[in-house]
């Protein structure tokens, strides 16, 4: 009878959790970023992108290759992506002090973080389900067949794509019981390990079957040679790329499902299982009795306490030099003041390994590659941009503020600054080689991190947005997506293969407006 009361209460906890997410205007537009993911796993014939390719060939649009590679495009970005939506349900609880009724009923932690698990799992779950209904809706518009096959079209998305959802829900589950990786940390954390598990399940010997990816491509490769195709040599490759030119098609009926395969597919479902539950040998479920010491913080997120255990930010709001009425001095102290609350709380481990990169810099024979070392070290600290008066709830002190513009462009000034300083090294060495592009790209760099960081953070309140976009604009540049290149990584012929700097400041400039416009409509609304 226990037991069974426990399960019901998992499964209405669970659905309880489910039904709040789902009545929030963000859970629209994460319905619609599922729509637009299934157009990009589906693209016209004569596009220059692909989300699926064998070698220079794609599968002509049936439901067999729709779905699969609509379930795969699901697995690949979902998996990455939908951590960062799902992650905060622990969090959330203990902000709204929900978390203080659990922890004052008999509900068993077990209960509880599986309730989660099963929250963050249907959320994601209801994701994959938009892909799966949009991709026939796909196979019809591209036009090459027909024919609508049901069972071709779901089973992807039931053995490819739901299996690694199960294991970031779950790991959304333990990074909210780990201290450490509550935060920034653990979003960074996430984009790294997720990488790797992305790119490592794509391996023919990927533990449980991985991803479920080489179950597939060695159906088409089979496909491929019984149609006369010579596939030595032809690679698999899944993940949004360019072409030079359109794709040429063959004819594939879809993958069988054996017994090991289906078998991996449920261990990998048993294992996240496992994973969400493991929070139960230390989450203390919000019971003050039972925590052994105080709740870690990193220095970079909403809670850090500075001297005396006093807000970073309230603190640095309290020191801050009085603003004189002369302009000139006014502005400097001014910005100095958001400087000092942009970097409050900041370790003395933070400073050193900016010294170390910085003195990389200074003795790698090509400075340009330190470059993206010393600008993904401070995406923490940017975050931060745009997002603090709303994380430490002082909104309604700071809104009687008479002049909000001056305000935000301080706070940009303050961003500028430490990217600047970060990236100094570099900067240096490349004036001395009379590397004026480099130069160049690199002031447009210097302007546009601030600017997105505070658009962002000044939209959406929060600083987790910025950080999941940075690392993922980040990472397309360091892979050589010259498109995308904001820093002058990507070279060719020794110059900056990316945007012109001028064009990059313009985005800083629209961007830095657009968040002017944000907090002066805030502002005016109060």
């Amino acid at each position: 009878m226990t037991a069974r009361v426990t399960a019901r209460a998992t499964v209405a906890l669970s659905l309880a959790d489910f039904r709040e997410r789902v009545r929030r205007p963000a859970y629209a537009v994460i319905l619609l970023a599922a729509v637009g993911l299934a157009r990009l796993a589906v693209p016209p014939a004569d596009s220059g992108w692909v989300i699926l390719d064998v070698g220079g060939y794609r599968g002509v649009y049936t439901s067999a290759w729709v779905g699969t590679a609509t379930a795969l495009a699901g697995a690949l970005w979902l998996t990455l992506g939908g951590f960062y939506l799902v992650r905060d349900a622990i969090g959330r609880d203990e902000r709204t002090r929900v978390g203080q009724l659990v922890a004052a009923t008999p509900l068993r932690t077990s209960a509880y973080l599986l309730g989660k698990f099963l929250s963050d799992f249907l959320v994601l779950a209801s994701m994959a389900g938009v892909l799966a209904v949009t991709a026939p809706i796909m196979q019809l518009a591209r036009g090459e067949s027909g024919a609508v096959d049901p069972v071709a079209l779901l089973l992807p998305f039931v053995t490819i794509t739901l299996p690694p959802l199960a294991l970031t829900a779950a790991a959304a589950v333990l990074f909210e019981t780990v201290p450490l990786l509550r935060g920034g940390v653990g979003n960074v954390v996430w984009f790294v390990v997720s990488l790797v598990l992305l790119i490592g399940g794509q391996s023919r010997k990927a533990p449980l079957g991985g991803l479920g990816v080489h179950q597939a491509a060695d159906s088409m490769r089979a496909a491929l040679a019984a149609q006369g195709v010579d596939v030595h040599g032809r690679e698999f490759s899944l993940g949004l790329t360019s072409v030079a030119r359109p794709l040429r098609t063959f004819h594939w009926d879809g993958f069988s499902v054996t017994g090991a395969f289906l078998g991996g597919r449920l261990l990998v479902v048993l294992l996240a299982v496992v994973l969400a539950l493991l929070p139960c040998l230390w989450f203390a479920r919000f019971d003050p009795a039972r925590r052994l010491t105080a709740p870690a913080v990193t220095p970079y997120e909403p809670g850090v306490t500075a001297e005396g255990g006093r807000p970073a930010f309230r603190t640095a709001l309290r020191t801050a030099p009085r603003v004189t009425p002369r302009p000139g001095r006014a502005l400097r102290r001014l910005l100095a003041g958001e400087l000092r609350i942009l970097l409050q709380g900041v370790s003395r481990w933070w400073w050193l390994v900016t010294a170390g990169v910085t003195a990389a810099a200074f003795a790698t024979p090509e400075p340009a590659t330190m470059l993206p070392f010393a600008w993904i070290w401070p995406v923490l600290i940017w975050s931060r941009l745009g997002t603090q008066r709303a994380e430490y709830g002082v909104e309604g002190l700071l809104g009687a503020y008479p002049a909000p513009r001056r305000g935000l462009l301080a706070e940009w000034a303050a961003g500028v600054v430490l990217t600047a300083a970060t990236g100094v090294g570099p900067l240096v060495r490349m004036a001395v080689a009379a590397d004026w592009p480099g130069v160049g790209s690199w002031a447009g760099g210097a302007l546009l991190v601030p600017s997105l960081a505070l658009a962002l953070g000044a939209a959406c309140r929060t600083h987790r947005v910025f950080q999941v976009v940075y690392l993922g604009l980040w990472y397309l540049a360091v892979n050589g997506t010259a498109a995308v290149d904001y820093m002058g990584a990507v070279r060719v012929e020794g110059l900056p293969a990316g945007p012109s700097p001028l064009v990059v400041a313009g985005l800083a400039a629209a961007l830095l407006c657009a968040a002017l416009a944000v907090r002066t409509a805030r502002h005016a609304t109060r």
